[in-house]
C-alpha cells in the first residue's frame, strides 16, 4: 500500500507574543491569548520564504531516508503565500534538492489545505505507477493586515511529505475531501491582506467542512473516535480543533500531540500537514491516526492512517522534530516584527 515514505519540517526560529502585538494595537493581551489560545507564533526572517521552508522541510525529510532525488517524479507545493504570482515554487524546490529534468510539477491554492490536496494528487500517481515517489509539501508566510485578529495568529512554516510505496512508515489507508462555496475567507490577486467574513469563519467554514470529513471516513473505515491513537485537525488557532475534537469525542491524549498553533501560531497549508509530522516524530508500530485539513472557500481532506513496522529502523533522528523546532526560540519585538515582515514601506535603494 502506498503512503508515507519520509517526512521533514521547517518551523523559523523567530517568535512574537500576543502581548507584543496588543500593546502596539492597545488590545487586551489576556483576551487575545483566551480568545485565540496563542502564546506565540513564529515569524520568517528577512530571507525566508515559502520556497527556502519548503526546501528545508524537504532536505529534512530527505535526510532521514536517503532517497535517489531522480526517482522522484512529482513535486507540489500548496501556500497562501507563493513568492511569485507567475513562476512556480515546485521548480524551484526541485532544484535545490537536485530532482531531474523530466517530473510533474505544481504549485496549489486552496487556502490552508492545498497541501494536504498535493498529498492526494502524488499518492494517485504513486497508486497508478505514473511515479516512483512524490513530494506533497505544505508551506506558508501567511499575511494578517496589522491591527486585524489574524495578525495574532499567521505564522509561518511548512512540512514535506514523500510518498511512496517502498519502505512506507505510516500507510495512507483512505483519503477523501468535501467541498462547497463558503465565502468565509479570500483575498484577491494583488490585496495585500486576506479579508474574513467573520460569522461564516467558524459553523458554516470550518466546523461542517472538518466535521462532515472526519465523520465521513470514520463511516467508510468503519471506525469511531477511540480506535485512533491519535487525531490532529487545521488549526486556524487553538481553540477550533479542540472543540472539533471535543464535538467528534476526542480526548485530549489523542490531539495533544499535533495541537502546535498555540507555540507557532497558524501555518496555513503547513498547519495540518506539520501537526502530522509532530505525531509522526513519536507514533509507534500499530498506531492510527485521523487526520483532517481545512481550507476555506471551502472543504476539507480527511486521512486514515496506520504506522507501519519500517519506523522501527527509519532514522527520525536524523533531521530535528517538531517539537525540537518549536524549543528553538528567539522572541522579537514589534519593531523586528514589521522589518521581517517588510509592513514598513522601504525605499527603493533599502532592502
Amino acid at each position: 500500500m502506498s503512503g508515507i515514505v519520509s517526512y521533514g519540517s521547517y518551523v523559523p526560529v523567530y517568535r512574537i507574543k500576543p502581548e507584543e502585538i496588543a500593546r502596539i494595537w492597545g488590545d487586551d493581551p489576556e483576551k487575545m491569548k483566551n480568545n485565540l489560545f496563542i502564546l506565540s507564533k513564529s515569524v520568517p526572517a528577512p530571507d525566508e520564504d515559502v520556497a527556502t521552508i519548503s526546501v528545508e522541510a524537504a532536505r529534512n525529510a530527505l535526510k532521514r531516508k536517503k532517497i535517489n532525488p531522480h526517482d522522484i517524479g512529482a513535486i507540489y507545493v500548496g501556500s497562501e503565500s507563493h513568492p511569485y504570482a507567475v513562476k512556480p515554487t515546485a521548480t524551484v524546490v526541485a532544484a535545490a534538492i537536485g530532482m531531474p529534468l523530466e517530473y510533474f510539477a505544481a504549485d496549489y491554492e486552496f487556502a490552508c489545505k492545498a497541501g494536504t490536496a498535493g498529498m492526494q494528487n502524488v499518492k494517485a500517481m504513486v497508486d497508478a505507477n505514473y511515479i516512483k515517489y512524490g513530494f506533497a509539501i505544505g508551506s506558508d508566510t501567511s499575511q494578517g493586515a496589522p491591527g486585524d485578529a489574524l495578525e495574532y495568529s499567521a505564522s509561518a512554516g511548512g512540512t514535506a511529505m514523500l510518498i511512496g510505496k517502498d519502505d512506507v512508515i505510516a500507510e495512507i489507508n483512505d483519503t477523501l475531501s468535501v467541498s462547497t462555496d463558503t465565502p468565509d475567507f479570500w483575498r484577491r490577486e494583488g490585496e495585500p491582506y486576506p479579508r474574513h467574513g467573520e460569522r461564516f469563519t467558524g459553523e458554516p467554514g470550518y466546523f461542517k467542512h472538518v466535521v462532515a470529513a472526519a465523520k465521513a471516513m470514520m463511516s467508510r473505515m468503519g471506525t469511531k473516535s477511540s480506535d485512533y491513537d491519535y487525531v490532529v485537525f487545521h488549526q486556524p488557532n487553538g481553540k477550533f480543533p479542540t472543540r472539533v475534537a471535543k464535538m467528534l469525542s476526542f480526548t485530549e491524549d489523542q490531539y495533544k500531540t499535533g495541537l502546535l498553533t498555540p507555540y507557532i501560531g497558524n501555518t496555513y497549508s503547513g498547519s495540518t500537514m506539520t501537526g502530522l509530522s509532530a505525531i509522526l516524530d513519536e507514533a509507534k508500530p500499530g498506531d492510527r491516526i485521523l487526520a483532517v485539513s481545512f481550507g476555506s472557500g471551502a472543504g476539507s481532506d480527511a486521512f486514515d492512517i496506520t504506522i507501519t513496522e519500517n519506523m522501527k529502523t527509519y532514522k527520525r533522528e536524523n533531521a530535528p522534530g517538531v517539537r525540537k523546532m518549536i524549543e528553538n526560540v528567539t522572541f522579537i519585538d514589534y519593531a523586528i516584527y514589521t522589518k521581517f515582515r517588510k509592513i514598513i514601506v522601504m525605499g527603493e535603494s533599502l532592502e
